[in-house]
């Protein structure tokens, strides 16, 4: 129960983290906006929600001297992918504190970049938050007001990383992988509720088989044509040399 509701969690602070990138793409560009901003916010918070709650869970199973080899091995791994997100999380908040600060919306400095990208990002920070429509508050002063408190945290983030380290010793080259590299994009996938087919392993083999066949097919009849312009050649230069020695 403990490593499916790990799991669980892990999953949860993953997509967050994600749909977190996706928003701080946006900054920036045409598609900037107070309500962008104010859908960052949230989104970092409910990461870092979702952090603390993965840490205290994935700590206190660590340090359960009673459990399994296997069960230790496989809460390592999921130590290590928490280790990940929190990595990226960092690097995102660095990145919005940056380019917050050279975009700031109340007194804008420069020009947004037309980087091509329309339309409003509300439905990914809806899917972070786990809610069917955003709601934002209308605060004039959130692009200053916030970058003071996004600084703060970011130290918080840091702090966090570092107690962990000290808490939590795991060498992550030492973690093995479950599965190979690129298993999951040929395991059972479905993308949220829509309607996009399963891709299965069965379904993957025999178009595999067919690209085989086609190529071998394309190499035969590449031989054929090559042979076919030699004899063409051969017959030409032949029928050359019977019409010069009867003249």
């Amino acid at each position: 129960m403990g490593k499916e509701e790990c799991k669980t969690m892990l999953d949860a602070l993953s997509k967050v983290t994600a749909c977190y990138r996706h928003l701080v793409i946006a900054m920036g560009s045409t598609s900037d906006s107070q309500n962008l901003r104010e859908e960052l916010k949230k989104t970092r918070k409910k990461a870092q929600e979702l952090a603390v709650a993965n840490r205290t869970k994935l700590t206190s199973l660590l340090k359960d001297k009673t459990i399994s080899k296997e069960d230790r091995a496989e809460y390592e791994r999921l130590w290590v992918l928490f280790s990940s997100c929190m990595e990226l999380l960092e690097v995102d908040m660095k990145r919005s504190l940056e380019i917050g600060q050279d975009f700031p919306l109340k007194v804008p400095t420069r020009h947004l970049i037309q980087t091509g990208m329309t339309g409003s990002t509300t439905a990914v920070a809806a899917r972070a938050m786990s809610v069917q429509n955003m709601k934002y508050e209308a605060d004039s002063n959130i692009d200053t007001a916030d970058l003071r408190e996004l600084q703060s945290e970011i130290s918080q983030v840091s702090q966090m990383m570092e107690e962990m380290e000290m808490k939590v010793q795991v060498a992550p080259w030492a973690v093995e992988a479950k599965q190979e590299a690129g298993a999951e994009l040929k395991s059972n996938l479905s993308v949220g509720n829509s309607s996009v087919g399963v891709i299965s392993i069965c379904e993957e083999e025999p178009k595999e088989e067919e690209g085989g066949r086609g190529s071998r097919d394309t190499g035969f009849a590449s031989i054929c044509a090559v042979v076919g312009f030699f004899v063409i050649v051969i017959v030409a230069v032949v029928l050359g040399y019977l019409v010069v020695n009867m003249s």
